[in-house]
């Protein structure tokens, strides 16, 4: 009995040393991989960097809505600015109507309060499910049309979330064993 507790716990070892020492999973080789790929990255896969709901994730209201004031936006703006641009230009992908704007972006980040945080929250993961399902269903002529605006809102994201992990660590709320340091 030993010895075959003994031979499964080297097997368990082994089979986890092999799987951590395993490749790196390949990039992927499609234009909707690719455009796929940078979407999760910057919504719930990790990555080269913190993803967005890593970044805003466990942050009370209170929380969200502080800044440095030094006229940085806070955690709360910031989100609040993603999920507004996420949003329009998915209606645009979708060609459904946009909300009327006034075109004065500062409206984009100012229109944040603390009591929307939590909502707030769920909106930004939700907007990135869209935009994941939105992709993975277009056929390949519509990915090829709007290529360039799907790769710079994952280019978008990607800013501001670094811009987001930023605010948390002066704040003093972020974890440095959620991959940034």
């Amino acid at each position: 009995m030993n010895k075959f507790i003994l031979a499964l716990a080297l097997s368990l070892a082994v089979a986890t040393a092999h799987a951590q020492n395993a490749p790196p999973k390949p990039p992927p080789t499609t234009l909707k991989g690719v455009l796929l790929e940078q979407l999760r990255t910057t919504h719930n896969a990790q990555d080269w960097f913190a993803s967005g709901n890593t970044a805003i994730a466990g942050l009370t209201a209170e929380q969200a809505k502080w800044t440095d004031g030094k006229g940085n936006h806070s955690v709360g703006q910031l989100t609040y600015h993603l999920v507004f641009w996420n949003r329009e230009m998915l209606a645009k992908f979708k060609d459904e109507k946009q909300k009327v704007f006034s075109g004065n972006n500062e409206e984009t980040f100012n229109n944040f309060t603390a009591e929307q945080w939590a909502d707030l929250v769920k909106q930004f993961d939700k907007g990135m499910t869209d935009w994941e399902q939105a992709v993975e269903h277009a056929d390949d002529a519509t990915l090829a049309k709007n290529a360039s605006m799907i790769a710079h809102i994952g280019t978008h994201n990607a800013y501001h979330i670094g811009q987001i992990v930023y605010v948390r660590k002066e704040q003093g709320s972020w974890d440095p064993a959620k991959g940034v340091k």
